[in-house]
């Protein structure tokens, strides 16, 4: 089972909304019925909760509909000296107020922060694309973070960074297209990357659980969380479930479809904020950046 994973960071959806279209699911004539995503989004905190994990709830500001994809907001960690943030430098400027709220909050709980990019200058870098697996940072680059990040990230944290070239437009971040379930096993959805891109992340994961385009298009599987032995997911394929069971994991689906309208699941919504350097990540004197072979 994953180490990390059970303290958890959100932001409730009290302004949610779509003002604006920056992914293919985002549609200003489908809108979000608002009571009906704050159940979802209240159903997905407390399961979280009962199946043992913590949320720290975030307030959400009212002109940002999106700052309740959570996940976005930084790259939060557990470092020697104690808990710090990489403030995400969002691609699009519909979203970069949200961490002008976000980094006062972490910083008023004890994280220090650091920016890889700011304010529309310097690298753009979303969270949503960083994942630990096997020691290293796993970060997917093209549509949302810049590859230029990846040097930054393994210089400012000590770790080893390992880049994968997203193309697909509705997979705009990993974790549209990848899940770690434990430090063996993952779900894959390759077609969101380029072939060699995606030939890599399939050799670095021992048993992969791979997830055809149309399926992780149907379904948002990969946006999902693990808390020890639960993968909460939005949907599952009947045969992603069967081998998921055959593995030792739990199912348990919540259905968070207001927020796909937005373009996000479940760990969009959730962001983990106990990634621990030194047992998550592997301290790397001034950091390393492998890249897919062109």
């Amino acid at each position: 089972m994953l180490s990390w994973g059970r303290h958890y960071v959100m932001v409730e959806p009290t302004h949610f909304r779509v003002d604006y279209e920056i992914n293919p699911y985002m549609h200003v004539t489908d809108q979000p019925d608002p009571a009906l995503a704050m159940h979802e989004w209240q159903t997905l905190r407390s399961t979280i909760e009962r199946l043992g994990g913590r949320v720290d709830v975030l307030e959400q500001r009212p002109d940002a509909p999106d700052m309740v994809y959570a996940m976005n907001l930084g790259l939060g960690l557990v470092r020697p000296h104690g808990p710090h943030v990489v403030m995400s430098h969002m691609r699009y400027a519909q979203r970069r107020m949200e961490s002008a709220s976000a980094q006062p909050w972490f910083a008023g709980r004890g994280f220090t922060t650091s920016y890889v990019g700011r304010d529309g200058v310097g690298a753009h870098f979303e969270a949503g694309d960083a994942f630990p697996f096997g020691g290293e940072l796993l970060v997917g680059y093209g549509p949302r973070t810049d590859e230029l990040a990846l040097k930054h990230l393994a210089n400012d944290l000590g770790v080893s960074v390992r880049g994968f070239r997203i193309v697909h437009p509705s997979m705009y971040h990993f974790d549209l297209a990848f899940c770690p379930l434990d430090d063996r096993r993952a779900l894959v959805a390759p077609s969101a990357l380029d072939p060699a891109s995606a030939e890599a992340l399939l050799d670095l994961v021992p048993e992969p659980l791979v997830l055809t385009e149309d399926e992780e298009l149907a379904s948002f599987a990969t946006n999902s969380i693990v808390i020890g032995s639960t993968i909460v997911m939005p949907a599952c394929p009947d045969r992603v479930r069967e081998q998921l069971e055959d593995w030792g994991f739990a199912v348990e689906l919540v259905d968070v479809t207001e927020f796909h309208k937005g373009g996000g699941s479940i760990r969009c919504l959730t962001n983990p904020v106990d990634i621990t350097v030194g047992r998550d990540l592997a301290p790397v004197d001034g950091g390393r950046v492998t890249l897919p072979p062109v």
